[in-house]
């Protein structure tokens, strides 16, 4: 036990006086607490964790990811999240690290978030110990970037995609911190054989044999996995870091999604309601449960009763409501209930595809050309099967469920506890001017530089997981004469430019670009997080398997040199993170000029860059030392430039209210489990209300009281919200909701319900809600 000070002591001999008791007793319940507290001394952290909805629009938003302008959305297919975790020392530094469902971070939405924590929290939360990843999925809205490359198909900036991610990393990051309770934290990773493969092998091929000998496959099979353990409630969610590609859904697909990532974290979080949060029950108090079966006891048979009782609930038609009545998304009604939470991060996915199946040719059914990935030289045909094919949504279920699988186990058996300090280091670079030394082919070193940001003609030929248009190909290191006579018009490269990005042939010059404002970013933030033996290097941008093998194997002998660190350190990549800066190849990759290298902005020695600047950090953190710079990147939000309308009105036809039913469930019918119930409502625009944190579906369930029990919202994956317009530019417009009967679902009695906003020409926004007619489920 820890001695009170010599000043202080209480000499027991003789006969004490009841003075001198009474103070000794007083003296030893100061002392106790602080050196005897079970939790204090077996928990070295405090943990805390939050989730909060980013759904962006679901109407009329540019899709991020496929730079298709065909790709718009219209309507949600499960909803959007933001996810953190935050780790503190109780009496030191903490990290705090965001996982999105976007395509990735922004550098403009970091900036902003980190502006509204400094207000709230002063220096505790800073660009130091904050990292915003994406998981990269490629059907989220786009327009909440600031670069002008990334926004051009989405007509600009989008301020309505912009504010919710803002607003949700801020939520869910305030909801971590008012989490933050004693807790453990362990690690454990495994292989995951079938949820990736390489999709540019020719351009692995290129690295050195000897360094390929070292690994069996030619993508990272690893995932890696945290799990939270609070010291009251027990387990309470997990992050892990696996790299595969968000692109299981198609360029094709216009409902908003979390791809296979988003699956996961959803397929964990309601494994964990099942079978994790029960057994927190001694610790909270009674709540509602998540799931309608666990609110209404099964019929044992559907009876002609019943059927009747079905046939006899009829459309209620559409109503107006108050914006409050809007029902609130069924997992966020469970106040009572402690909320487990389940990431799925990226990391080093630049060439992993989940399209597994391969790459084939869609006029022949033939294997796509090896090294161009085209078909009779046309990239346009050439497209990756997920094992799915030809359904998109049962590709990304599969592939979801097989990260989600792998993630299960790993947490039931993870029991190598993470111990040891938090620490981080961030800094700024410029890497359109960055000096790097690099070998020379004497064998010494050399010092090169890396170049103003520039997309090489593979660019736009893009991938097996969604081709380009015209006549570009992956592989092309030379170009063709009419693109460079366009490329000339837009920007021609200087040759100093061209020289640097060599053997890359210019197709955008986008460094250099600067009206109306920058095209490309040049100051990029790196950081690296510590926790215990884990560590994470926080990229911007997407690192292939190559790459991403050579940054963490040079980061992690730094800091195992250092004494520091045993062979047991965890280095994991988390990819697309504060900022985006597309893609980073090998030096040996770059020089095939596969759609990965043409998007290496910075020229063949960007790699190097990154290297050479981790293990900066690496060394910084192992001495102590901190990493000044005077770099800070631009805040570019009012010099945006928004060019998609604004909704104008909505209408329906005479005689007909918002939320009436136009195509309505069958009369006395009756489904089985498996199949799919659809009815159709007049409807207005969901750009008028994104319905945060609320739903624009839902299935209700009949109880035994004649009272209809929310079941089923649009976070769900067996409900979908499909939003659509008899014309293009027409102020009326439709809501299908479509629901694939769960095979757990209970059998009885259950409608459809929509909700919405409708803008009219003059006033305010207008909420209203409409029922389909009942149905029996048996």
């Amino acid at each position: 036990m820890m001695e009170p000070p010599s000043s202080s002591r209480c000499q027991l001999h003789g006969s004490a006086s009841p003075m001198i008791l009474r103070r000794c007793l007083f003296l030893l319940l100061l002392v106790l607490p602080s050196c005897c507290s079970p939790a204090l001394a077996a928990t070295p952290y405090l943990v805390g964790m939050g989730s909060y909805d980013i759904t962006g629009p679901a109407a009329d938003v540019n899709m991020m990811g496929y730079a298709s302008a065909e790709q718009i959305a219209s309507g949600i297919h499960f909803r959007l999240k933001a996810r953190a975790f935050i780790v503190a020392e109780p009496d030191g530094k903490r990290a705090v690290f965001v996982n999105l469902d976007a395509c990735m971070a922004s550098q403009l939405v970091t900036v902003k978030v980190l502006e509204r924590l400094k207000a709230r929290y002063g220096d505790l939360y800073n660009e130091n110990n904050v990292a915003i990843s994406g998981i990269h999925t490629h059907a989220g809205p786009g327009g909440y970037l600031q670069y002008v490359v990334y926004i051009v198909t989405s007509l600009g900036f989008v301020r309505q995609s912009f504010d919710v991610i803002v607003n949700g990393i801020e939520q869910t990051i305030v909801e971590a911190h008012n989490n933050l309770r004693p807790g453990k934290i362990f690690v454990n990773k495994g292989d995951l054989l079938d949820a990736g493969v390489n999709r540019s092998p020719s351009a692995y091929l290129n690295n050195p044999a000897e360094e390929r000998s070292k690994y069996q496959y030619n993508v990272d099979k690893e995932m890696t996995l945290i799990k939270f353990v609070d010291d009251g409630l027990g387990p309470i969610g997990s992050f892990n870091w696996f790299a595969t590609h968000g692109t299981s859904m198609s360029r094709t697909n216009s409902l908003i999604s979390g791809d296979n990532k988003g699956a996961a974290a959803r397929f964990m979080e309601d494994w964990a309601e099942e079978n994790v949060i029960p057994n927190q029950a001694a610790h909270v108090s009674s709540g509602n449960p998540r799931r309608v079966s666990a609110l209404i006891s099964e019929p044992n048979e559907i009876t002609d009763d019943l059927i009747r009782l079905a046939s006899s609930f009829k459309a209620s038609g559409g109503r107006q409501i108050s914006g409050s009545n809007i029902t609130r998304r069924i997992r966020s009604t469970q106040q009572n209930k402690p909320k487990f939470i389940s990431a799925f991060c990226q990391s080093n996915c630049g060439d992993v595809s989940p399209n597994v199946l391969g790459a084939f040719c869609v006029d022949t059914g033939l294997p796509c050309d090896f090294n161009h990935s085209t078909c009779n030289g046309k990239n346009e045909l050439c497209y990756g099967r997920g094992p799915g094919y030809p359904d998109e949504f049962e590709s990304t279920r599969i592939i979801g469920n097989r990260q989600f699988l792998k993630a299960v186990n790993l947490f039931n058996s993870a029991s190598e506890e993470i111990q040891g300090k938090v620490d981080y280091r961030h800094t700024y670079l410029d890497f359109s001017q960055l000096e790097v030394n690099v070998p020379s082919s004497t064998g010494g070193q050399q010092v090169m530089k890396t170049c103003p940001a520039a997309m090489g003609f593979a660019f736009a030929a893009g991938t097996t997981d969604g081709p380009g248009a015209f006549d570009f190909k992956q592989g092309d290191a030379k170009g063709n004469a009419f693109w460079r006579l366009v490329r000339d018009v837009i920007r021609p490269p200087g040759p100093e430019q061209v020289k640097c990005q060599a053997p890359k042939p210019i197709l955008l010059d986008t460094g250099e670009m600067k009206v109306p404002y920058d095209w490309a970013p040049a100051i990029l933030p790196i950081q690296i997080i510590r926790i215990g033996q884990l560590v994470i290097l926080c990229v911007p941008g997407e690192f292939t398997t190559m790459a991403g093998r050579r940054l963490r194997d040079a980061v992690k002998n730094v800091l195992t040199n250092s004494g520091q660190f045993d062979d047991n350190i965890h280095v994991v990549l988390a990819g697309l993170t504060n900022t985006y800066s597309q893609y980073i190849t090998t030096y040996e990759e770059y020089q095939m000029q596969r759609y990965e290298g043409a998007s290496t902005l910075y020229g063949p020695h960007t790699l190097s860059a990154y290297i050479q600047e981790f293990q900066r950090l690496a060394t910084a953190m192992v001495s102590n030392k901190q990493v000044p710079t005077n770099l800070q990147p631009p805040d570019l939000l009012n010099r945006q430039i928004e060019l998609l309308p604004g909704v104008i009105v909505d209408k329906t036809p005479p005689g007909v209210t918002f939320g009436d039913v136009s195509s309505d469930v069958p009369a006395n019918s009756t489904f089985r489990k498996g199949s799919t119930v659809n009815a159709t409502f007049y409807s207005a625009c969901p750009r008028n209300d994104l319905l945060t944190d609320g739903t624009f579906a839902l299935v209700e369930k009949l109880d035994g009281s004649n009272n209809w029990v929310p079941a089923y919202d649009d976070d769900d994956w067996s409900l979908r919200f499909k939003w659509s317009r008899p014309a293009k530019f027409s102020s009326r417009s439709f809501a299908t909701l479509e629901w694939t009967i769960p095979e757990d679902a209970p059998s009885g009695v259950y409608r459809l319900r929509h909700f919405g906003a409708s803008k009219p020409l003059i006033g305010s926004i207008k909420y209203f809600t409409g029922t389909s007619s009942a149905f029996a489920v048996r």
